[in-house]
């Protein structure tokens, strides 16, 4: 009986996990979002913002990750031979990046985010950019920043890549649920 009783429970538990899974392979076929959030992040803070704006915009999203990546070393803006000054100082530095959005026709908002570096967007966002076709797209940008804001950001890539509709949603700097869903509402 025990083994039976062991037998059902288990054959009970692959068929419900089987359901679900179908389910979801359903869901995503059948909702194809329009709006996406592609955020680059060198420490985390920026992917913990896009996560909590995906989630508000009801949006897919994308993480820009760079093909080498960046150390604390990198990202130490007082060392001026670090890897970020070096890109920065550099309007033409391209940082490779890995991985391709296949469905990227399927979207028409795409919610730009990364740290403010140097006030404006780290060269890794140019990358991104020119090597997915977003133009004629509706591009929101968010960022996080320490002291910065975001309009010398959006005024460059605006000013870069004039074929795109910029929008500035501004900073979101620790970032809350909440605080992603009053981003969303006053961009609109």
């Amino acid at each position: 009986m025990k083994h039976f009783i062991l037998s059902f429970v288990v054959l009970l538990g692959l068929t419900c996990s089987a359901c679900s899974q179908n389910k979801k392979k359903e869901t995503k076929i059948d909702n194809k979002k329009t709006t996406l959030v592609a955020y680059f992040s060198a420490t985390g803070t920026t992917a913990e913002a896009a996560k909590h704006l995906a989630k508000a915009a009801d949006a897919d999203i994308y993480e820009i990750v760079p093909e080498k990546k960046y150390t604390a070393a990198d990202l130490d803006w007082h060392d001026k031979q670090s890897r970020s000054s070096i890109e920065m100082k550099d309007k033409t530095s391209r940082p490779a990046i890995t991985g391709k959005i296949s469905n990227l026709a399927q979207y028409k908002v795409i919610y730009l985010g990364f740290p403010i570096w140097w006030y404006t967007a780290p060269t890794i966002i140019n990358t991104f950019i020119e090597k997915n076709n977003i133009q004629d797209k509706t591009i929101i940008v968010f960022a996080t920043s320490g002291g910065s804001t975001t309009d010398k950001a959006t005024k460059d890539l605006q000013s870069a890549y004039p074929k795109n509709k910029w929008k500035d949603a501004g900073l979101l700097n620790n970032a809350t649920l909440k605080k992603a869903q009053e981003l969303v509402k006053n961009v609109k």
